[in-house]
């Protein structure tokens, strides 16, 4: 299969210089701390074209997958950015010049991560360079999930819904009314802010049900509210060697005592950085609405929002 050619300089782009060309601080950082090789090895030989078309090389669309997660674009406003801003076509390594991939060219490659498993192997990637960064510091592990809604409407007289996996979930922890949609479960890590799980979920699923498989099993504490609380997870987490910081769940029959209450403020406090990873994700990074119909894609949504996310937090810890 033949592979088209981006990144070659032309006569105007040698002449004009990096600076002239659309840099931007906050991409030009990230994509000088991702070592991009590996997660290029992960991708393999992956290339979408169309018929009689050259495919386009997959670390190209990898990376303008993660622009469009870092600034919340469309398919369709993805395409037209490419096209339009030298900072995301430098980043992707598009030349002046360079053609750049159509909508539904990113659309089957963002499908085609989905159907071979590879977006969990991606953040996993991720994970494993900041570690070795030093930048994940395992002090603790913060669990929280937020409600994100469905762009496909629920089911009405007439008009069957085309989301059969979103459900009703809510009121939030803010009060307000109910989200038709998906929740996305993540385990933060305490001190970087970095994600270091993610799980989505329709929106009516418990914070409790995926809540283990948010936890590394490396972090000194796992600090939660009290949707957490179980007496096998305290016990879990004990028993493994880290310290449940979970706000305690109040009896109906027994109120919390004020020795508990004190503690339960304490953990909230310690715990309410975690909300700066939703206002960056769902104000900064604009993942207000899934775009995509059926759980996983929804999850690749998330997800891809989630790596970026990392890679976003990673320039700004980084001198």
């Amino acid at each position: 299969m033949a592979v088209k050619r981006t990144g070659q300089m032309s006569f105007a782009e040698a002449f004009l210089g990096g600076k002239a060309l659309g840099s931007s601080g906050a991409l030009d950082r990230v994509h000088s701390l991702v070592k991009w090789y590996r997660f290029e090895k992960l991708l393999g030989g992956l290339r979408h074209d169309g018929p009689g078309h050259p495919g386009w090389p997959a670390l190209v669309l990898y990376k303008a997958l993660l622009v469009q997660s870092l600034y919340g674009l469309s398919d369709r406003e993805l395409e037209e950015a490419l096209a339009d801003r030298l900072s995301f076509r430098r980043f992707c390594g598009f030349g002046l010049e360079d053609a750049v991939p159509d909508h539904t060219v990113l659309n089957r490659f963002r499908n085609t991560l989905v159907a071979r498993g590879l977006l969990d192997r991606l953040f996993a990637e991720l994970d494993r360079q900041l570690d070795k960064a030093g930048v994940m510091v395992k002090r603790g592990t913060m669990l929280d999930a937020t409600l994100i809604e469905a762009t496909s409407v629920p089911d009405s007289p007439g008009r069957p819904c085309r989301d059969a996996d979103a459900r009703f979930g809510g009121p939030g922890k803010s009060g307000g009314g109910f989200t038709f949609g998906y929740k996305a479960h993540v385990g933060v890590d305490r001190g970087s802010g970095l994600i270091r799980a993610v799980r989505t979920t329709p929106a009516n699923v418990n914070d409790t049900t995926p809540a283990d498989a948010l936890i590394r099993g490396d972090e000194a504490e796992v600090y939660a509210d009290a949707a957490y609380d179980t007496h096998a997870r305290r016990a879990g987490l004990a028993a493994a060697g880290i310290k449940p910081r979970i706000a305690r769940r109040p009896n109906k029959h027994h109120p919390l005592p004020e020795r508990l209450k004190r503690y339960n403020r304490l953990i909230a406090r310690r715990r309410a950085t975690v909300e700066t990873t939703f206002a960056t994700l769902k104000q900064r990074m604009r993942l207000t609405a899934i775009r995509y119909v059926g759980l996983a894609k929804a999850a690749a949504q998330v997800t891809l929002a989630a790596i970026a996310f990392n890679m976003r937090r990673w320039a700004a810890l980084t001198p």
